[in-house]
């Protein structure tokens, strides 16, 4: 059996692997090519970048595969905790990776048709690139859909960290709070869009704090050893 420690630090390095290449793959390749209410420039931004798309769409796969990695890691950290929230945290992180691995179709449905693969010309070039950018207008709220669970898979991870003791407290509640500024955000998008294109990036703090706090604190610490060593778990601190 893992130390707690180790198991900690394995989680770490998974997360911040998510972050890596799913931070490429949403936060440089995603907005380098689709260009909102813009059907020419999308279909250019594709059709003169293939490599990159395909690349974020690896990249995308791949983090999302460290995501699984990541649930798995922590629900055998946790699942002594309560094994009920422990399940209901990885059920939501497989949610999310369904529905971020399904947004990636999109892409490279925009891609095959930009590049010509999937002859749209009957449409015309302006129909063919208007069918581009509803490809990537598609992924663009699949993305949203896929928040849903990403950020409310949080919420189990804060209550396991704060009743286990192994995450500090501060921590737990900016997760909890994390949850909350995804679902706003989301829910913003879908219901007044106008508004939302303006104070998104707002909604982006909380959830960037919690989450690099989350994978500092699993590489550089795993977990809080306690004063008390009540659980067999905690014996092996």
């Amino acid at each position: 059996m893992q130390s707690p420690k180790r198991l900690a630090r394995i989680a770490g390095v998974f997360y911040l692997l998510l972050g890596i290449f799913g931070g490429f793959a949403q936060g440089f390749v995603y907005p380098t090519l689709y260009v909102a209410g813009d059907s020419a420039a999308t279909a250019a931004n594709l059709t003169s970048n293939p490599d990159l798309a395909r690349f974020g769409v690896a990249a995308e796969l791949i983090g999302q595969t460290f995501f699984i990695f990541l649930a798995l890691t922590l629900y055998a950290l946790l699942k002594h905790v309560h094994q009920g929230a422990a399940r209901a945290m990885v059920v939501l992180v497989v949610l999310a990776v369904a529905a971020t691995s399904i947004n990636v179709v999109f892409e490279l449905a925009g891609l095959q048709i930009a590049t010509g693969a999937v002859d749209m010309s009957s449409l015309g070039v302006e129909g063919s690139n208007a069918v581009v950018l509803l490809m990537l207008e598609m992924q663009h709220y699949g993305i949203y859909v896929a928040q849903l669970f990403f950020g409310l898979w949080l919420t189990p991870l804060a209550y396991l960290g704060f009743k286990s003791g192994w995450f500090p407290k501060p921590l737990n509640i900016v997760l909890v709070l994390a949850t909350v500024s995804y679902l706003i955000a989301l829910f913003l998008a879908i219901l007044v869009p106008d508004v939302s294109a303006g104070i998104s990036d707002y909604f982006s703090v909380l959830p960037a704090i919690a989450e690099i706090g989350m994978v500092i604190f699993l590489l550089l610490f795993g977990v809080l050893t306690p004063k008390n060593v009540s659980t067999p778990e905690m014996a092996l601190l």
